[in-house]
């Protein structure tokens, strides 16, 4: 055991002190030496100059050289002898030299900075290579200016002259298959809707009922609008994966399903201002905030106020009226005295009407006799009933049927064109009528094969049915309801 052990302890703390000041010396150094490399290169970029391989090595030289000084001082000031001096040389001989992962932070801090970001929308990325000499953009050196192919990406705007359409065509016909394909599952397959799906045909001479149609051909003022649309954000889930040709064509099969143009036409940036939208001039300037905000936002009257609140009117489209408390469930307990009256008369109208017991079953003899006399046969009547799922869309058969977009088909087979009971046919239905057509097996066939070219200008939007045995066996069908 020593005989010094004080001496011995005041040495070793004397060495530990030594050594912690070595180092933290040692670090600030490194700290002041990156920082100046940092200024250095920041300089370099700003001057547009890159600097030379020698004059990089002077630089890590001179960046090392304020540690190796630091580092001598300190072991100069503190010297201890001994043991402690051996510690403290073996500590301080890794901070003599930086090590190449400390190096090699140091350069990376002196490179990479978010105020010289490279124009590739990849942060620092690059700039380890030296390509890092974009100006900073915006108070804090953070983003870039967009570029022009990312800027073309979102200029899709189309405006009502035109302006800003690409180049393309689209034909009717080519928009029929591309509307199939990518729309009919939502609009049908002749842009009249499928369930709460918007309706994009029909509406004509509408907007001025209570529940007015809005499509395309009624309502919207520009084709732009269509166009525009389709462009940027149809088909539903694959927005822009169409080309611009198949938007053309498109928006043609759309204008060919609200009768706007002929079958044969094609829509181009060439022929898109020779479409007429009906409704084009059907819109006004929104004036209000100079003409009634005024009146709105005055201050209220508050006298001669009356002294209770009345319900005077009803919604009528939608259950909104306030009812009075208990109201509704007095109305649940006792019916209204009409209600009465209605299931009373529907009761005595169901007696009156109660179907009388089935006659005998014919006998294979009359079957035939009634075949022979012009019915329909049966076979071709079912085959037809499903040809008919076609034509569903647009119009009714059978009992209870009603006017939709197309007229009720009942009894059209030996009717005059153009003469359906309740329906607003086209021009050349009703003169086609006057002239003398009539709807037989013949005529139906021609029209239902091509009705736009049978009769030139009709509402009717279907391409037609292609297929002989289709056509023959939904006449058979329509023939079947008298």
């Amino acid at each position: 055991m020593s005989k010094f052990p004080n001496q011995l302890a005041l040495v070793s703390v004397v060495g530990v002190s030594a050594i912690a000041l070595s180092v933290g010396l040692s670090e600030r150094a490194a700290h002041k030496a990156e920082e100046a490399a940092h200024a250095a290169e920041m300089h370099a970029a700003a001057s547009h100059e890159a600097a030379a391989p020698a004059e990089e090595a002077h630089a890590a030289e001179d960046a090392t050289a304020p540690v190796e000084e630091a580092t001598e001082t300190a072991v100069a000031e503190t010297a201890p002898t001994g043991e402690a001096t051996e510690e403290l040389a073996e500590a301080e001989e890794p901070a003599s030299e930086p090590a190449p992962e400390a190096a090699a932070v140091a350069t990376a801090a002196a490179v990479v900075d978010g105020s010289t970001d490279k124009l590739d929308g990849q942060g620092d990325t690059d700039a380890m290579t030296g390509e890092d000499t974009a100006a900073a953009h915006g108070k804090f050196g953070l983003g870039r200016p967009a570029l022009p192919e990312e800027v073309a990406a979102w200029d899709l705007d189309i405006l009502p002259d035109g302006t800003g359409l690409p180049e393309g065509e689209g034909d009717v016909w080519t928009g029929e298959e591309v509307f199939a394909d990518n729309c009919a599952v939502c609009h049908g397959d002749f842009a009249e809707g499928v369930d709460n799906w918007p309706k994009l045909a029909g509406g004509m001479d509408t907007l001025d009922h209570e529940d007015p149609l809005k499509t395309v051909g009624s309502y919207w003022p520009y084709l732009s609008t269509a166009f525009d649309y389709v462009r940027r954000s149809m088909p539903f889930g694959a927005a822009q994966t169409l080309s611009d040709d198949d938007v053309y064509a498109m928006v043609a099969y759309i204008l060919y399903s609200n009768d706007l143009v002929d079958d044969d036409f094609v829509l181009s940036k060439e022929t898109f201002l020779d479409v007429e939208m009906p409704n084009a001039d059907g819109f006004i300037v929104d004036d209000r905030a100079e003409t009634e905000l005024g009146i709105f936002s005055a201050e209220p009257c508050m006298e001669n106020c009356k002294d209770s609140v009345e319900i005077t009117m009803r919604a009528a489209v939608l259950d909104v009226t306030p009812e009075e408390e208990g109201a509704e469930e007095a109305a649940a307990a006792e019916p209204a005295p009409e209600a009465a009256e209605d299931s009373t008369e529907m009761a005595a109208a169901t007696t009156e009407s109660a179907p009388e017991p089935a006659a005998e079953a014919e006998s294979p003899e009359e079957v035939t006799e009634v075949a022979a006399a012009g019915a329909p046969d049966p076979e071709l009547v079912a085959a037809g009933e499903k040809v008919f799922k076609k034509c569903k869309a647009c119009h009714q058969v059978g009992d209870g049927a009603k006017n939709k977009v197309g007229p009720i088909l009942n009894g059209i087979v030996g009717r005059s064109v153009g003469t359906g009971e309740g329906f607003k046919y086209s021009k050349v239905m009703i003169e086609a009528g006057e002239g003398g057509m009539v709807w037989d097996a013949a005529t139906l066939n021609e029209y239902l094969a091509n009705p736009k070219s049978f009769l030139k200008g009709n509402k009717m939007s279907f391409a037609g049915l292609k297929k002989a045995e289709d056509l023959d066996a939904v006449v058979a069908y329509l023939q079947a309801h008298p």
